[in-house]
């Protein structure tokens, strides 16, 4: 198992587990998990999770998570 920490941004947060802005919540999960696999478990649309960080990182979605990574899910951001 790993553990990974997420922070889910915007209208995204209702999808959090715990629902922690500021901290992010802390997720035991398989090895071999994906951020598709991740985005499955919180139950999160893939047409709304268009953003995709690790470690500060822009990711695909089949990024594999490792133990200690820091995940940031951000919706479409839209500008005008």
């Amino acid at each position: 198992m790993i553990k990974v920490k997420i922070r889910l941004y915007a209208t995204l947060r209702r999808y959090s587990p715990e629902a922690d802005a500021k901290n992010g919540t802390l997720l035991e999960m398989p090895e071999g998990t994906s951020l598709n696999d991740l985005l499955n478990r919180l139950k999160v649309p893939d047409q709304e999770a268009k953003i995709l960080f690790v470690n500060n990182r822009k990711q695909t979605i089949d990024y594999v998570l490792r133990d200690g990574d820091k995940v940031g899910i951000f919706p479409q951001v839209a500008g005008g």
